[in-house]
This record gives structure tokens, sequence and C-alpha cells, in this order.
């Protein structure tokens, strides 16, 4: 909406409060909410401020130490949240709520290197200085259960019913019970500004998908983090629950988020070549960039240690890196002809925080057209057996790793910024090697 839209609808009283949030690096919304009349006497042209731990908390948000950019020496001090009125919109799923997305500031103005809103956008400065546009869309996996937030919680999220008995992989008869769920997320994520192509039953039992239409790469991101709030919250309020997280069980499969792009010119798609029916010169070096560097580039694919145990054979999830026109079993899967023709980068879990994610793809997408790269023969086979081509990294700290030594992350996104990412992932890294699991007090309570 407008400004002027949403100043008529507060006077109104049809909207009352306004949330400000800008995305963390844990990629969700943090920020405060505003009654309608203070947002439109204030926020909206002085913004507002949030305290700048924000980029130095974990997911529980605990401060952590080892950043440069703040610290408890430095005291914490506030960063400006600097609201971006394009992005202004109503939420049907809260009566009278509005909401505006914001970039994270220094207080003289100038962006905070690392905020992943701002990371983007460097990144899409890069791509048109390269004279290309982009367009990227996420597709979703969730498992949904029949037991809401809190409950989950106090169970410690064991014992879960999943919402469907079996494996419901594109049925239409069983997720009809869940359709009152869904029919709310197609409607209101759409009437959000967020366009809801479709959603259909996964493989996993209680897996369910959702595609949403293409944009370009900051509104994918920010319809993205919107998107999973609002599923959510939605979940919530029918009673349910619901989660992105790249592997909830073992046995089971996990949740993707297969990420697809590609790169226009004038208006055309520059990844189709007209004459020869196929990829362009351009497609083949963006896609052998993707190829060459993603694996170093993995951690803004697969953020948490969770998500690595996604990655395993006959699940769904790639493993290795290789390309192809139509097969499950490889990293990046190439659909579409004409102005439809596009990659899919299967790499990424339900947890990737689409602002880093859609970097990286560019970064290494670029890589790969300055330095002329090409992706070589497509890929025939069983990619999961296959130990001629290159792995997926293992753990989270082996990813870690990987961007810590990456020459091409510290020159497209500055070394300060994959520090302060990579340092990020080393703590959680560090949180996990400090906790004992419920598989090992299976494995040894009595029998050690």
């Amino acid at each position: 909406m407008t400004v002027e839209e949403l100043k008529s609808l507060i006077a109104s009283g049809a909207i009352d409060t306004v949330l400000v949030a800008a995305p963390d690096k844990c990629g969700r919304f943090v920020g405060k909410r505003y009654t309608g009349t203070d947002f439109v006497e204030s926020a909206l042209e002085h913004g507002s401020h949030g305290c700048n731990y924000l980029m130095a908390v974990d997911i529980n948000m605990d401060p952590q130490d080892g950043f440069k950019l703040v610290s408890w020496d430095q005291g914490f001090g506030d960063f400006a949240m600097t609201p971006d009125l394009s992005t202004l919109r109503a939420l049907p799923w809260q009566p009278g709520a509005a909401l505006v997305i914001c970039d994270l500031n220094q207080e003289d103005g100038s962006p905070v290197a690392e905020a992943p809103r701002n990371v983007l956008r460097r990144a899409i400065t890069a791509l048109a200085e390269a004279g290309c546009e982009a367009f990227f869309a996420s597709e979703l996996e969730m498992f949904v259960y029949h037991t809401d937030y809190p409950a989950a919680f106090k169970s410690g999220y064991r014992d879960l019913k999943p919402v469907s008995d079996y494996r419901i992989d594109y049925h239409i008869m069983q997720p009809l019970r869940e359709e009152d769920l869904f029919r709310r997320i197609r409607n209101e994520l759409s009437a959000a500004g967020i366009p809801i192509e479709n959603t259909k039953g996964e493989w996993g039992i209680g897996q369910h998908e959702v595609n949403m239409k293409y944009a370009p790469p900051l509104e994918m991101a920010d319809r993205h983090i919107l998107f999973k709030q609002g599923c959510k919250e939605i979940a919530q309020q029918t009673g349910r629950s619901l989660t992105f997280m790249a592997k909830p069980f073992a046995g089971e499969a996990g949740n993707s988020c297969h990420i697809h792009v590609s790169l226009f010119r004038d208006g055309k798609n520059a990844f189709w070549d007209a004459g020869k029916g196929g990829g362009s010169l351009l497609f083949r070096q963006f896609l052998g960039g993707l190829i060459k560097y993603c694996r170093e580039l993995c951690y803004f694919f697969a953020p948490t240690v969770n998500s690595y145990k996604r990655f395993e054979k006959w699940s769904w999830a790639p493993t290795r890196q290789a390309w192809s026109y139509d097969n499950r079993t490889v990293a990046f899967r190439v659909v579409g002809k004409g102005q439809s023709f596009r990659i899919e980068n299967r790499t990424p879990g339900g947890d990737a925080n689409p602002y880093m994610a859609y970097s990286a793809m560019l970064a290494a997408g670029l890589a790969g057209i300055r330095e002329n790269l090409d992706c070589g023969d497509v890929y025939k086979g069983n990619a999961y057996v296959d130990d001629t081509l290159a792995e997926m990294p293992h753990t989270l700290r082996g990813a870690v790793a990987l961007l810590r030594d990456s020459a091409l992350a510290k020159e497209f996104f500055g070394a300060d910024v994959v520090e302060h990412h990579a340092h990020t992932g080393s703590l959680e890294a560090d949180a996990f090697d400090r906790a004992v699991t419920d598989w090992e007090r299976q494995r040894y309570f009595e029998q050690i």
C-alpha cells in the first residue's frame, strides 16, 4: 500500500498497529509494534531504533562474544531502523495491523554492512554493474502438526502428531483435512502482497510445500521471511504448529528451500538462447560459477547444525555438486524454457536466510561470468552414488571453515562481513558441542 492509503486506513480505524521490523541474522523479523497514529507522526519520517546487539545474539537472543561490529565493550548502542516504504502492507491474519520492513543503518546513516538486507542490496548492485537483473523464487517445504506451539514447546517437541497418516506427495484427498489452514495461507498471504501459486502435499508424513510467484531478489527475500512468519501465525490460530527446520526428525525427509534464479537483459531471459533452443553462454557461465563456488558458500544455504542432517542419500536433498535438466539427485536442476528457463538450486534448506542465500548465488554466478567458467556436460545418472562428484560439507563447522577460507567470499562480501557470519556459525557449532542430547542419554545412560 502507499503511505497515503496507510494514513487513510489509520484515520478510519481500519489499521491501528504498524509493525516496524528488520530481518536479523537468523532470517526472521525483529522490531516493534507502533500505534498507527504514532507511526504516522514519528516513525514514518524519522524511523525507529533497535539495540545493536540484534546483530550479535544467537537464536535464543543471548548476546555472544567475539564480534567486531558490536560488543559489551562498545556498550551495545543502537542501530537506526530505516523504513523502506515500498514494503508497506496490511497483514490480513493480524486484524488492524500493517507492516513495514526496515534497513539497519549506523547513526550516521551508513548501512550496517553485515546486516542481511544490506548484503543483498550490494549483491544486486554488483549484478546491475554486470548489465543484468535477476528474478528469484523460493519454494519452501514445512512439516505440520496437530499441536499448537505452546503445547509443542511444553512437550519438548516430542510425540508430535503429523497432520497426515502417510506420505501425501501430490495427493488431493488427505490434504483436504488441512484445507482450512492452507486456504488461509494461499488467500491471506496473497492479500499481503505475497502471491501464492499453489500448495501441495509433499513426500514426508505431514509435509506440505508452498510455491510463491517469482520476483526481483530483494522483494522475493522480503516475501520469503514474511511468508514463514505468516504461515506460523496462521497455523497457531488454527491450533496447529509447523516447522521449516531442515531436518525435524531422523528417518523422515527434510525441509528444502529450492531457490530458482534467472538473469534478464532488456526484458528478455538472458539464460535462454532462442537460436539454439537452450541455455545461453551466460547461463553456462553463471551455472559454472554455482558449481565451482557454492560448496565454499554452503554456510549461506545451510546455516545451522541441523542443516547438515538433511544432506542424506535417497532423501531428495542433494549431496553432490552436479547439474541436470530433470534429475532430483543433483544440486542444480535446470527447468523451463524460453522466458521461464531457470536454474533450481536444491541445496538450501527451509532454515536458510534468503538474503544471504540469494547473495551467495549471485556471488558465485557473477564469478562464473567474470572467469568465463563453463558448467560442463549435463549429468546423467544417480549423483548420490557418484564418488567423482564434489560433496557438500558434512557439518556446520566444516562449512564455516570453507567460508573463512573462501577468497571469493572475502572479495565479494568483504572480509568483515564474512568473519561476522562465519563467527556466528562457529558459535552455533560450539553451542551444539556443549549440549547433551536425547541420543546420548538413550545410548549411554544405562549401558555405559
